[in-house]
């Protein structure tokens, strides 16, 4: 069920209405570029490097092939298939509370402030008509629950790191939340959750995220990408897009940062600058 709109009749504001109450209806928010300006995981590792986890220089390079990865288009398999352990590698023999933590202070050092008002403000609407709110996304779980959290949304989906005793052991418990994988996992939520698809609303940028879209029985495109305003046209989604003139320009390099080869390439890095030289 998609939020609703009325037009003031002074202004010309538009002005949200929440959606009837439905208790098998929910909503679900793609992260980066959707929820928050940019690549949540992107934010994460320059956290990280303010941290002396690595180095800037590798940061640079792998942001530079996330580049090209958006500018050619299409995705590499094969990069995606090792990013399935190579991704939250690099805190391997570390305690989970720990990265809690990490990520505690990131959110509110770099990604607070990068909330669309836009986006959550439906976000808030779904939860006003008593429905649930649930972020899905390729970045670490950990990360995903505390903006869900702050935000004070039900939940979220999330790339999950095996953990032994509370400790990281460096590889993924099933693969990353990416494409079909975040299909699945709101299909597997719904029957455990008692809810409808068909009743229920999804949001992305990402034509990445067309599985997810199309499973549910609204798809609205929040800040689309190329690709997914195509889509949403020609198959009469809803678009909403809050970037306006020189904001669009200066969020357009976090926006290439493509949360799925994005994950495993700054998690590489990682790992590769705690081996023993």
């Amino acid at each position: 069920m998609s939020v609703q709109r009325d037009v003031g009749s002074v202004s010309g504001t538009v002005v949200e209405r929440a959606p009837a109450p439905d208790p098998t209806a929910a909503a679900f928010f793609d992260v980066d570029n959707t929820m928050i300006m940019g690549a949540s995981i992107f934010h994460l590792a320059r956290g990280l490097v303010e941290r002396k986890y690595f180095r800037t220089a590798d940061l640079v390079g792998f942001a530079w092939q996330q580049v090209k990865f958006r500018v050619l288009g299409r995705e590499d398999h094969q990069g995606i298939e090792s990013s399935r352990e190579q991704l939250l590698s690099f805190v391997a023999g570390r305690r989970t509370d720990e990265l809690a933590a990490l990520c505690e202070e990131i959110f509110d050092a770099r990604i607070a402030s990068r909330v669309w008002p836009g986006t959550r403000s439906l976000a808030e609407l779904h939860l006003a008509a008593g429905q649930r709110v649930w972020l899905v996304t390729a970045a670490p779980v950990e990360l995903a629950e505390i903006i869900a959290r702050r935000l004070g949304l039900t939940g979220a989906l999330g790339t999950v790191g095996e953990r032994e005793n509370g400790v990281y052991t460096g590889k993924l418990t099933g693969g990353l939340m990416h494409g079909q994988a975040k299909a699945d996992a709101i299909q597997a939520l719904a029957v455990q959750e008692g809810l409808t698809l068909a009743n229920c609303t999804a949001y992305s940028d990402s034509h990445n995220d067309l599985p997810m879209l199309s499973t549910v029985g609204t798809a609205i495109a929040v800040n689309p990408d190329s690709g997914l305003r195509d889509i949403a046209r020609t198959r009469g989604w809803e678009i909403r897009d809050f970037r306006t003139g020189r904001k669009a320009i200066k969020i357009g390099l976090p926006s290439l940062l493509g949360a799925t080869a994005l994950a495993g390439a700054v998690l590489t890095a990682l790992a590769n600058r705690r081996r023993p030289r």
